[in-house]
């Protein structure tokens, strides 16, 4: 049974989620414990890594909302945050090397079917449905072979981000949305038909119990020992100057260039 380190950041600010998220990819070490990071939103929206907003979203009306936002470091759609239970894991690319990236996600995501399954839901991947595959800049507009799919409705994301050695993939639960605030941000089809929540679908389970039965169920995957972790302070410093100098930066987060140089 493996060892892996659970750090619970709680419920954080997009740019902030953000910043740790990028910080545990680049700090972590091939021979570290891998990591299992569970977090969740304040109402927001992110980017992906190559998402282009101005081409999506009313940026004026995003402005008189107050709609907080940034920009991922992985690719895939821009994606609304609200309810979510969000999970990261960094792992050692070695690991999955005999993987190709749409078998890595299916490998990957199996503990949230699980998940879905202990709440008596009939969780499939979009490529065992022959659904239509389609990307989108928004994420819950198009399908991927490995989104999640109950009801014939897509259940959040995931998306990845590799470094030589590492790989953070990192995806959201969605617990519930607020579909009149997002819909008007929208200058496109922003796919909230298209998705499903735990609420729409009838689970009442509140945040922390929630957190609580992915917790289990990524143990029972990958048949994981998890110990409980927290930043370290090299950590906490790299993820705060990420958000100082990255996450809270327009560059980065409308036009997508980088202000510092990752490693």
């Amino acid at each position: 049974m493996q060892i892996w380190n659970i750090i619970d950041t709680g419920i954080g600010s997009t740019d902030w989620n953000m910043a740790v998220d990028e910080a545990l990819l680049y700090t972590f070490s091939e021979d570290d414990r891998p990591i299992l990071r569970v977090y969740g939103w304040h109402k927001s929206l992110s980017f992906g890594r190559y998402s282009k907003p101005h081409e999506n979203l009313d940026m004026n009306r995003l402005s008189v909302q107050k709609t907080p936002y940034a920009r991922r470091p992985t690719g895939g759609g821009i994606l609304i945050h609200d309810g979510d239970i969000s999970y990261s894991i960094i792992i050692p690319r070695k690991i999955l090397k005999n993987f190709g990236i749409k078998e890595s996600y299916h490998y990957l995501c199996q503990f949230l079917i699980k998940f879905y399954e202990k709440l008596e839901l009939k969780a499939e991947f979009a490529s065992d449905l022959n659904l239509n595959i389609q990307s989108s800049d928004i994420c819950l507009a198009g399908h991927e072979a490995y989104d999640i799919i109950i009801n014939g409705k897509k259940m959040g994301g995931n998306a990845q981000r590799y470094t030589k050695y590492t790989l953070l993939q990192h995806g959201t639960i969605p617990i519930h949305f607020d579909k009149k605030y997002f819909e008007p941000l929208f200058l496109k089809d922003s796919g909230l038909q298209y998705a499903a929540s735990l609420r729409e679908l009838g689970v009442t389970a509140q945040y922390k119990d929630s957190i609580h039965l992915l917790i289990e169920s990524f143990s029972e995957t990958f048949h994981a020992r998890l110990s409980v972790s927290q930043l370290n302070p090299f950590q906490q410093e790299y993820a705060q100057n990420l958000l100082n100098n990255k996450y809270k930066q327009e560059n980065w987060n409308i036009n997508g260039k980088e202000a510092v140089e990752s490693k």
